[in-house]
């Protein structure tokens, strides 16, 4: 998993409009620029908003992300419970489980 990757486009996303713009239009050749796994892709063209949270993709990230894809606050919260339940603890990044 690439999390760096993901996290770095989907920052990108969020702040730069030149690559927003080839997010909606251009989306593969994109991606392409980034070593991404074909599950993080997926996630990203779905888009798979709990899959993204439970990959360990930050919250503040991913919040702006969303809501580029239409997602409302409560939808977006919900969605990353959703994603909890459906995909299992958190793998990697901040919000990551740590069993002891």
């Amino acid at each position: 998993m690439s999390l760096y990757f993901v996290q770095k486009i989907l920052y990108q996303i969020n702040r730069d409009s030149h690559t927003r713009k080839r997010f909606d239009t251009n989306f593969d050749e994109l991606l392409e620029e980034y070593e991404l796994s074909n599950e993080e892709i997926e996630a990203l063209r779905k888009p798979d908003i709990g899959l993204l949270y439970i990959m360990g993709v930050d919250g503040q990230i991913l919040m702006h992300y969303a809501a580029h894809c239409g997602y409302e606050w409560n939808e977006y919260r919900e969605t990353m419970r959703n994603g909890l339940a459906k995909h299992g603890p958190v793998r990697a990044g901040l919000y990551a489980t740590v069993w002891e």
